[in-house]
């Protein structure tokens, strides 16, 4: 496929590695030639490159398959993770998961990306809801709105959170960057 034709979503083989395409720009500047600007992210890493392709050049497109899938459970092995159509269960070792698992509750879905039937990577939604296991308590009548703490939520993952944040309460957390968003 040629790199004029590339779309967001789109797999492909480069130096031995594959890669998903995340952003495409089809620039002219002035009197000199035309390029394609590429933004992709290695598929195992989560690395996140840029580089620039002539619009002709071929590239070495990779199927990927995209499933939504299930998270059941993690153990030494892995995080299991359930086909909810065939009901096949996938174990996925953490080097392809990093820090996914802080996002995810049991009976979560997320979108888990194949290559060759090999699970490659994972696709978390743009927030998620995770309740507030363990925090400092709030200091009454407290009038500076910007304070933050520390807050544990249930999975494990650390985070800052407005001062009148409480034990118990579920919050709606980035998967961007972990931030909090709001309550839920």
């Amino acid at each position: 496929m040629k790199a004029i034709d590339l779309r967001p979503g789109i797999g492909f083989k480069m130096d031995g590695k594959i890669f998903v395409v995340v952003n495409v720009e089809h620039r002219t500047p002035g009197n000199l030639r035309a390029f394609v600007q590429l933004k992709y992210r290695n598929a195992i890493t989560g690395q996140i490159l840029e580089k620039r392709f002539n619009p002709a050049d071929d590239l070495d497109i990779v199927d990927l398959d995209r499933r939504s899938m299930e998270y059941l459970y993690s153990d030494n092995t892995g995080a299991t993770f359930m086909d909810g159509e065939t009901y096949d269960q996938t174990v996925i070792p953490e080097t392809v998961l990093g820090d996914s698992l802080l996002y995810m509750r049991p009976n979560s879905s997320a979108i888990i990306v194949f290559s060759e039937d090999n699970p490659i990577s994972i696709e978390l939604p743009p927030a998620v809801e995770l309740v507030v296991k363990d925090t400092t308590p709030g200091v009454k009548k407290a009038t500076v709105t910007n304070v933050q703490k520390e807050a544990e939520m249930e999975t494990g993952l650390r985070t800052r959170v407005p001062d009148f944040i409480e034990i118990g309460e579920t919050l709606k957390i980035s998967t961007a960057d972990g931030s909090y968003m709001s309550r839920a």
